[in-house]
């Protein structure tokens, strides 16, 4: 079972990976500090990280069989 401390390095090495190789696909995903919620302590949990790790996983699926395609 994942923790929230590993779902969050998994997020990160992610992140790094697409912004790395992929600058034109991270551009779009809009990681930049004005989506942080302004609440004082949003609710985060590991279930909302967990879906959050898995939307950027079928991101980077999705941009690489299009680019496989072109």
């Amino acid at each position: 079972m994942n923790t929230l401390k590993n779902l969050l390095t998994e997020i990160t090495q992610l992140t790094y990976n697409i912004e790395t190789n992929y600058p034109e696909l991270y551009r779009t995903l809009d990681e930049n500090p004005l989506t942080i919620p302004s609440l004082n302590h949003p609710h985060i949990d590991k279930e909302i990280m967990k879906d959050y790790l898995e939307s950027l996983k079928q991101i980077l699926k999705k941009y690489l069989e299009i680019k496989k395609n072109k």
